[in-house]
């Protein structure tokens, strides 16, 4: 088939007897079949033959496929023995010219979501059959040749492949059919070689179904412009101090800032931008509503929860599904304006380019194309590494201070000038001794990563961590309220697609009344627990791998002792420490691939039901088990490498090897170069792999694309098929785990490492780049999805944030010097001086190897604690139990003190409900009257009897419940005096004005069940007006005599609102008490917004009116 040609073949598998009926019928019928079914389709106001709705019409390249094919193909689909037949059919004469953009062949019908599948050609099949025909004999020798039984296998394998194809395809019938009911729009494409054919079903959302599903979503609509909120604190700082801000830049087209309320179709005039059908919702906003009948639709049964097309996905019916991106991203060649770039270009022009990593990001151009789910992740992450900046420039001054203050450091000079005064104990059992003197710059680099200013900054990153997930909160809470998700609660969620393959019972469901597949629930918490237990195997993997690192680093620091050479025996405990970081760095990286995996097999087998518990339960798994796996090594090295080393003689072992002993510089200077190797490492690497692994993805769905299209790749490829090679979207998961393992590392052990900070700002400047240019460049459009916080992610970074808090003072108290310092000054000398030969020990008296050696030590010379150790240990628990209560009162008065919603948002918020309240209520005293705190004489409440309307009235004055045969007006009538109800047939021909006190009819659109959605009981159709001039043929509820007549010329005895005679009128003075419609009392008008038009006989009061209708 040629690209792009207007010609198509649908291939469909009949009969022969029937191919030639249907040949015939087509040369019969020829165009004019074909454009009448294509009305059917695209045509909602055609009035021809309903299709039902096992009915089934698709366009096939612009061309419409009737029904009665796809019944044929349905009913002869899983015969095999059939050769299939070609429908060949022109639509040249009846395309218009296809416009640019996303929209179907016609030009003006945009698309909303594009649904994909590819087929296998048949062709080697039939070649097979046509030598089997050709040949009998010699297919029979082979056959034999073979053997029955391998022949056999390879024949029942390939008819369960028929019967699945068969069965996927049945499935695809249905779901359109059903689609095609619920009134949405569908044209098809396709791109074919010999071998594969890609089918590509664009669909599109006409405005009916729309606006009937903006409500059942409960989609905001605008009420009233307003300015847009200005998120950038620093750029209203700097514009008070009359500073020029760089980071500060013009994006065109930026979404206008409304107040909004529930969208409501009876309310429809009073939202900005209803009288334009076409530019009234976003294309975001449309792909959301088309993707949520996607996902209600059925396609089989629905007792065995065949619904939806994730499900469809998940089986392998469809391979993709997704929105289309807005155009290209790349810029014209020519020269235009900003402002009539598409969204696509802007994000990328102003958002994902590299030059602009210092600028603010565009977050409403991010939410008005992507949704509101994924602009809160940029928003979070550009709020995050905007708030490093202040942590990374107290780092840095942190460090910076250690080095200028080295030079000062008393034990670090008496190290240096030592010479040979100390002579240390070796190592290792292997090891010699070896002198003080030689660790010199490692004590004045040591310096650097355990001074006072360390205990300073990790207090600062305490408060730091609290204090912006304060803020965080507001600005997540300003958000919300800006982008209309701060009301926003999901909605009960559908169950798993893999959950309802896979359940084994149907329950109700005690939400929707409706039978769902079931799993019980003590199964799923035996399920849990065995799950825990695979966890804790796992675990146990990390840590016998944490003990090969360990053994490697002793293995390689003997190796470097032995080699003789001075440097490498003075530098092999840090050559030790650095290879064997990257070591474990390796490890670490491929036990979280294995673990994912695991993670992901042990999530479905608990058979969550839902979406969102998935979600969490496997959060909860991988973070756990990476929190273990990244953290498990530093850790170690903070808190038990060198405590149980023991002393001379008495040596701690493990496996038959020393335990290991901190480096000469001590041991936060080595928890320092492993937070370097592996934080740094695994940024680097994981941007490596953002960058690289997309566009390998992307090179193989284009190659695979383009052998499809053969000979025609050098035609420009359409909207659809680019789209289809981009990588398909794979969730926020990734992302937020790879921040939040970031954010424990700046806050659980920084005061190890001051520098980690600004690590990872200069990672984050790339990240942000990194992640725009995949969504925008890399990535197919996902589907928007509503949310009004991170989820999850935010309760993660709490308790990280007081784990912190915890963590800095025991490495204070136990791994930093300062406490022992601090004592030794306080004790003994304010200077330091002596502080190095007082913390050394000497060795036992029966230490005969290297007799009277050294080690670091507070013990005797029989190696038992002095009394410094256990003062020293007294400092250190109540240290930790001061900063803690110290650190904790502080935070807990910040969370006091930063409100959680700001009050100016508070005053916003206010005030849009009272413009919501104004604008969809007619008027104040009507909402009194519906909420029953009218006055004594309401219209529908408890009234007393003489002032009855509409409630148990006497019998002579009844107006709108049990009536007198007489006099009823509205309810169960006569034929004769019937205002309101459904009227005869006879008396009652469409209009084209619309009565006022009707509520619209919604279209008859199925409900989220499958079901049609009831129909109020008083149709609004325009033939109802009470009050109208009305020709005889509008009268309510009967032919027109001229006794019984509403609204017209009547005689004086049965009129209703004109002058009629005492005896018989209703609503005119007989008494004031009843009348209904003449110059009325106040107390008693009958009516809805108190315009002339829609009294009941005359203009009311706007005192009484009866019950507007409330958004």
């Amino acid at each position: 088939m040629k690209y792009g040609s207007p010609q198509c073949s649908a291939i469909l598998p009949v009969e022969q007897k029937r191919e030639k009926d249907a040949e015939r019928s087509e040369e019969k019928g020829g165009s004019e079949l074909l454009m009448g079914d294509r009305k059917v389709l695209l045509d909602l106001d055609y009035g021809g033959e309903a299709q039902g709705s096992d009915s089934y019409g698709s366009l096939r390249n612009g061309g419409f496929i009737p029904p009665r094919y796809l019944l044929a193909a349905a009913g002869d689909e899983n015969d095999d023995d059939v050769d299939p037949i070609y429908l060949q059919f022109d639509t040249k004469s009846d395309q218009p010219a296809a416009l640019q953009g996303n929209y179907f062949r016609d030009g003006r019908t945009k698309i909303d979501f594009v649904l994909v599948w590819e087929v296998r050609s048949r062709k080697k099949r039939r070649r097979s059959r046509a030598r089997e025909r050709a040949d009998p004999a010699r297919e029979e020798e082979e056959e034999e040749e073979e053997g029955g039984e391998t022949a056999a296998a390879a024949a029942d394998q390939t008819s369960r492949s028929e019967r699945r194809k068969a069965q996927l395809a049945e499935w695809r019938e249905r779901f359109v059919q059903n689609l095609q009911s619920v009134g949405l729009l569908m044209e098809k494409e396709e791109t074919s070689n010999e071998k594969k054919t890609i089918h590509f079903l664009k669909v599109s959302a006409p405005w009916e179904v729309l606006v009937y599903y903006a409500e059942d979503l409960s989609l905001r609509a605008p009420l009233q412009a307003q300015p847009n909120p200005d998120f950038n604190p620093s750029d209203r700082v700097l514009k008070k101090l009359y500073i020029p801000n760089i980071m500060a830049e013009y994006v065109p087209n930026r979404p206008l800032d409304y107040y909004t309320c529930a969208f409501r179709k009876s309310k429809m005039e009073k939202f900005l931008g209803s009288n334009n059908q076409e530019t009234y919702f976003t294309n975001t906003q449309r792909h959301r509503i088309v993707y949520e009948i996607l996902a209600r639709t059925q396609y089989g049964k629905r007792k065995r929860a065949e619904v939806g097309v994730a499900r469809l996905l998940n089986e392998g019916a469809y391979t993709a599904a997704f929105p289309l991106h807005e155009g290209p991203f790349e810029l014209p060649k020519y020269e235009v304006r900003p402002e009539e770039l598409n969204k696509r270009q802007v994000l990328f022009h102003y958002w994902a380019r590299w030059s602009k990593w210092f600028k603010y990001q565009p977050l409403d151009h991010i939410r008005e194309y992507f949704g509101e789910k994924i602009a809160l992740y940029f928003a979070w992450l550009g709020f995050y590494t905007a708030w490093l900046l202040p942590a990374a420039v107290v780092g840095t001054f942190v460090f910076v201070s250690g080095v200028m203050s080295m030079g000062s450091n008393t034990p670090a000079k008496e190290i240096c000038d030592s010479g040979d005064s100390y002579l240390m104990c070796p190592l290792c059992n292997t090891c010699t001794s070896w002198n003080m003197s030689d660790i010199c710059p490692m004590a004045k680099v040591g310096y650097l990563f355990d001074h006072p200013g360390t205990v300073f900054f990790s207090v600062f990153m305490s408060f730091w961590a609290v204090t912006f997930l304060e803020y965080w909160k507001r600005k997540m809470a300003t958000l919300a309220h800006h982008w209309d998700c701060m009301d926003f609660q999901e909605e009960e969620e559908r169950p798993r697609p893999d959950f309802v393959a896979m359940a084994p019972a149907m329950e109700e469901n005690p939400v929707t009344g409706v039978k769902e597949p079931y799993f019980p629930e003590k199964a799923r918490l035996t399920r849990m627990l065995t799950g825990s237990m695979v966890i804790v195997i796992m675990l146990c993997v990390v840590m016998i791998f944490l003990v090969t690192v360990i053994m490697y680093r002793a293995i390689i620091s003997v190796m470097m002792f032995h080699t003789g050479s001075p440097v490498l025996r003075t530098q092999a405990g840090n050559i030790a420490n650095i290879s064997s970081s990257m070591v474990n760095l390796g490890l670490i990286l491929l036990m979280g691939q294995v673990y994912t995996a695991l993670a992901e097999k042990l999530t479905k087998w608990e058979m969550h039901r839902t979406q969102t518990q998935y979600e969490d339960a496997f959060t909860f798994k991988v973070f756990v088990f990476q929190f273990v796996n990244f953290y498990s090594s530093p850790f170690y090295v903070a808190f038990f490498k060198g405590r149980f080393v023991g002393y001379p003689t008495n040596y701690g072992t493990l496996f038959g090897m020393r335990n290991e002993d901190c480096g000469p510089g001590g041991c936060l200077i080595e928890l320092a170069e492993q937070l370097f190797i592996i934080m740094v490492g695994k940024q680097v690497i994981g941007n490596v792999q953002e960058f690289v692994i997309p566009k390998v993805k992307a090179w193989r769905q284009q190659r695979a694309m383009a052998k499809v299209r053969g000979s025609k790749v050098s035609d420009e490829p359409r909207r659809w098929e680019e789209d289809y090679q981009l990588v398909e979207y794979e969730g926020l998961f990734e992302e937020y785990l790879e921040m939040v393992l970031q954010f424990g590392f700046i806050t659980i052990f920084v005061a190890a490492f001051p520098l980690a900070p600004l690590f990872a700002l200069l990672n984050n400047w790339a990240e942000v780049r990194l992640d725009a240019h995949k969504f925008v460049c890399e990535y197919r459009r996902p589907v928007a999805e509503r949310a009004q916080n991170i989820g999850v992610w935010f309760n993660i970074l709490e308790g990280l944030s007081h784990l912190s808090v915890i963590v800095n003072a025991f490495l204070i108290a136990f791994t930093s010097d300062f406490l022992p310092r601090l004592l030794y000054q306080y004790k003994f000398h304010k200077d330091l001086d002596g502080y190095v030969n007082f913390s050394l020990a000497h060795a036992p008296a029966n230490y005969t190897v290297y007799p009277m050696c050294r080690y670091k030590a507070f013990r005797d010379d029989d190696g038992n604690y002095t009394l410094f150790y256990w003062e020293l240990l007294a400092v250190r628990l109540g240290f930790i139990i001061a900063f803690e209560h110290a650190v904790f009162f502080v935070l807990r008065s910040i969370d006091w003190m930063v409100p959680d919603v700001p009050e100016s948002l508070e005053v916003q918020i206010k005030r849009e409900r009272f413009l919501a309240k104004q604008a969809l209520t007619d008027n104040q005293e009507a909402l009194l009257v519906s909420r029953g705190r009218g006055p004594a004489h309401t219209v529908g409440h408890p009234p007393s009897p003489a002032h009855t309307v509409g409630h148990p009235p006497s019998p002579a004055h009844t107006v709108g419940h049990p009536p007198s045969p007489a006099h009823t007006v509205g309810h169960p009538p006569s034929p004769a005096h019937t205002v309101g109800h459904p009227p005869s047939p006879a008396t009652h021909r469409p209009q084209p004005t619309r009565s006022a006190t009707h509520r619209p009819q919604p279209p008859t659109v199925p409900s989220p069940h499958g079901r049609p959605p009831t129909v109020p009981s008083h149709p609004p159709s325009p033939a109802h007006t009470v009050g109208h001039p009305p020709s005889p043929a509008h009268t309510v509820g009967h032919p027109p005599s001229p006794a019984h007549t509403v609204g017209h010329p009547p005689s004086p005895a049965h009129t209703v609102g004109h002058p009629p005679s005492p005896a018989h009128t209703v609503g005119h003075p007989p008494s004031p008490a009843h009348t209904v419609g003449h110059p009325p009392s106040p107390a008693h008008t009958v009516g809805h917004p108190p315009s002339p038009a829609h009294t009941v006989g005359h203009p009311p009061s706007p005192a009484h009116t009866l019950s507007a209708v409330l958004c």
